[in-house]
């Protein structure tokens, strides 16, 4: 299955379930008026694209109906998409091939650790030389979940033992990187929302490390996100946001939900771009998030 049919085929159940909620206000109308628009507004907010982010792409709406001049409901999809693409689109990001350590953090449940399994994967095919840091210390699961992806995608693991410091398990991490000449750190973290101080500390004491040992290697954080929990997903963002400096945000299980228009709130609440998406179980599943083949796959 080619990139786009993975990322259709994650979207079928979101495509099923708000796509056809949509299409169904639209051709209930043959005329465009004030009622199509609040209609629209609150289907698009029953379908966990939330209150801010569906008020704003009714109001670019009316004013794509006006400035176009169209008079038929048909067209209405068609100016629908370019808006959500153009949300969608609003952050470009320079690929550049550098050195990183790249941090992920979320709650527990998410799917952090398979998809540090499967950034590995991602990387080492790529070509570079991958090391993983099994700094979730606190769940001994997480370390052997780490150790199984390891060797799964061929690359090395630095753990310590249930319970240990993670900034320790981190900053071995980075020391031995340098070292031997490592392109990518991936470094897993614990994922205890219920108590913000301990997290906070936890996450400071890992960026102060990090800043201070990194090198020439570029720091990433990345947000792990469960599509499946719909607007929660967009709480957890919020909460996290104020722990810690998120430069993208990893969108996991979206073929196992109709809740996958959050994809757009996230993008225009939060402000922060998507980066990858989960579409599978198979070590291959996680896919670079392509906003034209995301707004593609939903309305096509």
């Amino acid at each position: 299955m080619g990139l786009f049919s993975k990322i259709k085929e994650g979207l079928k159940k979101t495509k099923d379930s708000m796509m056809k909620k949509v299409e169904s206000v639209i051709n209930s109308f043959v005329k465009i008026d004030e009622n199509l628009f609040e209609e629209l507004e609150e289907t698009l907010i029953m379908s966990d694209i939330g209150y801010k982010t569906s008020v704003f792409i009714c109001s670019e709406l009316r004013k794509k109906v006006k400035e176009t001049g169209t008079k038929d409901a048909n067209n209405v999809k068609k100016l629908l998409k370019d808006i959500i693409s153009n949300i969608l689109n609003s952050y470009n990001e320079e690929i550049i091939d550098e050195k990183k350590i790249i941090v992920l953090i979320g709650v527990n449940g998410v799917g952090k650790t398979t998809t540090i399994g499967k950034l590995s994967n991602i990387y080492k095919t790529d070509g570079k030389k991958v090391l993983i840091a099994a700094a979730d210390t606190f769940r001994a699961a997480a370390i052997e979940q780490l150790d199984v992806w390891a060797k799964r995608s061929d690359v090395d693991i630095i753990k310590n033992k249930n319970g240990s410091d993670p900034a320790s398990v981190i900053y071995d991490s980075i020391i031995s990187g340098r070292s031997k000449n490592y392109d990518i750190i991936l470094c897993d973290t614990a994922g205890r929302l219920h108590n913000k101080n301990n997290l906070m500390k936890e996450l400071e004491k890992i960026n102060r490390i990090i800043e201070r040992e990194k090198g020439e290697y570029k720091k990433e954080i990345l947000l792990v996100l469960d599509a499946t929990t719909g607007q929660n997903a967009i709480n957890q963002a919020i909460e996290f946001k104020e722990v810690a400096d998120i430069t993208g945000i990893v969108l996991t299980k979206l073929d196992g939900t109709s809740k996958g228009g959050i994809v757009i709130p996230i993008r225009y609440d939060i402000g922060i771009p998507i980066k990858y998406v989960g579409v599978g179980e198979q070590l291959d599943d996680l896919q670079i998030f392509d906003p034209d083949e995301f707004t593609d796959g939903l309305f096509d």
